[in-house]
C-alpha cells in the first residue's frame, strides 16, 4: 500500500507567493526563463533553472549551474522569503484554469514505493535528463519541485479537502497566464491521521507528470541510504515532494505532432498512402479530433480529417491501440521514416495548451511541412497501461494546468 507522509514545508510568505511561484524547469527553455526572471529577483526559476543567472553560453550541466541553484535557494531562506513550518503538515493545492478546478494533496511519497512499483510509471526516462535532476537534488539538498501524482478517487479524502477549502487560503493568486493558485494548511492532528489511514488503503499511486524528477529523487535517496551505515528509514531522503490528485479531477490535453518533411512524398502521394489504414476527407475548418482514432492533418494550407480503419486497431493491446501508437506505427515510422520520435530531429511536439493556431503558424512559416492534431489520451488509458507494467509511447500526455515550483 502507498505511503504519503506530512512534512515541514518551506513556503513563501503570502505576499510574495505570486512572485516566487514559477514554471517547472522543463516547461520553459533557458531563453524564455531569462526573460521571465529579468525583473523578478525572487522567481523560483532562479532555483529550478539557475543558468538564468550565469553566462548564456554555459552548459546546462556545468557544476556552476547547480551551485548557483543552491545559492539562490539559500538566499530565499536567509531573506525569509521562504519560511519553514514548525510541524509536519499536509497541504491543499488547488489550481483553477478556464473555470475548472483540481485539488491536490501535498505531502511526501516514498522512495521505496517508487522502487517497489507501488508508485507506477508510464514513461521511460532519458539518462541525461535523469542525471541532471539527480545532480540538482544532490547539490541543492532539496526537492524543489513537486511530482504530479494521481490515484483512484477516495471520496472521504475529497470531502475532507472540500471542508478545508471553506477556510481562507494561505495563498491565493492568479498567475500571469490566468491560472489561479490557492493553498491551504492541514495541521489538525485528527485530519492528518484520517488522511494517512485512508491513503494507507490505496494500493497504488501513478506518476502523471514528473518522471525524471521522481526517478532522480529515488536514485539520490538510494545513494544516501547506501552511504549511511546508521540508516533507519526515517531520514528525509527516504521521501520526495509530491502533489496527489484524484484521477477524476485531472485534465489531459492533446499532444500534437509537427514534421519537417514528408519523406520525399508529395502531399498527394502521402495522402494516397495514408488512405490504406485511414479514411481521409478534406475539411473546411481546423480539425480538433473529437474521438479516439481521429486525427487532423494540416499541410500546404489545407486541413484533412483522418480516421483509423477499425481493422487496424487491436483493442486487446492497451499500448498498441493508443492513438499515439497507431500514428507512430502507420504514419511516422512506416511512411515518414521516423523510427524513434525521442531522438529524430525531423519531428517536434506541441502541447494542446498552445492551440491549433500554433500548428498552422509553424507550417505556414515553412519551418514545418505538416502538422497532426491528436485526441487526448485518457487518464484511464494511462492507469491501465501503468497497471499492466507497460510504458506509453513518447509524448503521449500533456497535463494542464502545470504545478508551480516554489510554493512548497
Amino acid at each position: 500500500m502507498a505511503i504519503f507522509k506530512p512534512f515541514r514545508a518551506f513556503r513563501p510568505i503570502s505576499n510574495k507567493a505570486k512572485e516566487v511561484a514559477a514554471y517547472p524547469y522543463d516547461v520553459v527553455n533557458s531563453e524564455e526563463a531569462r526573460a521571465i526572471v529579468k525583473d523578478n529577483p525572487i522567481s523560483f526559476l532562479r532555483v529550478g533553472k539557475p543558468e538564468v543567472d550565469l553566462d548564456p553560453n554555459i552548459s546546462l550541466y556545468d557544476p556552476k549551474v547547480y551551485q548557483k541553484g543552491k545559492e539562490n535557494l539559500q538566499r530565499l531562506i536567509d531573506e525569509k522569503i521562504l519560511v519553514e513550518d514548525q510541524s509536519p503538515n499536509y497541504y491543499v493545492y488547488s489550481l483553477t484554469m478556464n473555470g475548472r478546478t483540481q485539488n491536490g494533496l501535498v505531502g511526501c511519497a516514498s522512495v521505496d514505493d517508487y522502487w517497489n512499483d507501488v508508485i507506477k510509471k508510464h514513461e521511460h526516462t532519458r539518462k541525461q535528463k535523469e542525471e541532471d535532476r539527480c545532480e540538482h537534488v544532490r547539490v541543492t539538498n532539496a526537492h524543489t519541485g513537486p511530482i504530479f501524482l494521481t490515484y483512484k478517487d477516495v471520496k472521504e479524502i475529497s470531502d475532507l479537502v472540500e471542508r478545508i477549502k471553506k477556510n481562507a487560503p494561505d495563498n491565493d493568486h492568479v498567475a500571469d497566464d490566468g491560472i489561479r493558485h490557492q493553498t491551504w494548511l492541514i495541521s489538525n492532528k485528527d485530519d492528518i491521521e484520517f488522511i494517512q489511514n485512508k491513503l494507507a488503503k490505496v494500493p497504488n499511486f501513478y506518476v502523471a507528470d514528473g518522471h525524471h524528477r521522481s526517478a532522480a529523487a529515488a536514485i539520490v535517496g538510494r545513494e544516501r541510504k547506501e552511504a549511511n551505515p546508521n540508516h533507519t528509514g526515517n531520514e528525509n531522503y527516504n521521501r520526495f515532494l509530491a502533489v496527489l490528485f484524484p484521477a477524476s479531477e485531472l485534465h489531459i490535453m492533446d499532444y500534437n505532432r509537427l514534421v519537417v518533411d514528408l519523406n520525399g512524398n508529395s502531399v498527394a502521394d502521402f495522402l494516397n498512402k495514408v488512405s490504406v489504414q485511414f479514411t481521409v476527407e478534406k475539411s473546411d475548418t481546423k480539425v480538433s479530433p473529437t474521438k479516439k482514432g481521429e486525427f487532423g492533418l494540416y499541410t500546404e494550407g489545407k486541413w484533412y480529417k483522418l480516421n483509423i480503419k477499425p481493422e487496424f486497431v487491436d483493442l486487446s493491446k492497451p499500448v498498441e491501440s493508443l492513438d499515439v501508437a497507431l500514428l507512430q506505427k502507420y504514419v511516422l515510422d512506416r511512411l515518414l521514416g521516423i523510427e524513434d520520435p525521442r531522438t529524430d530531429d525531423r519531428i517536434d511536439f506541441v502541447g494542446g495548451i498552445r492551440g491549433l493556431d500554433e500548428l498552422v503558424r509553424r507550417v505556414d512559416s515553412g519551418e514545418m511541412k505538416a502538422a497532426i492534431s491528436m485526441f487526448p489520451t485518457s487518464i484511464e488509458e494511462l492507469m491501465n497501461i501503468a497497471d499492466a507494467g507497460k510504458v506509453m509511447p513518447p509524448k503521449s500526455t500533456w497535463f494542464e494546468p502545470k504545478l508551480r515550483d516554489g510554493l512548497f
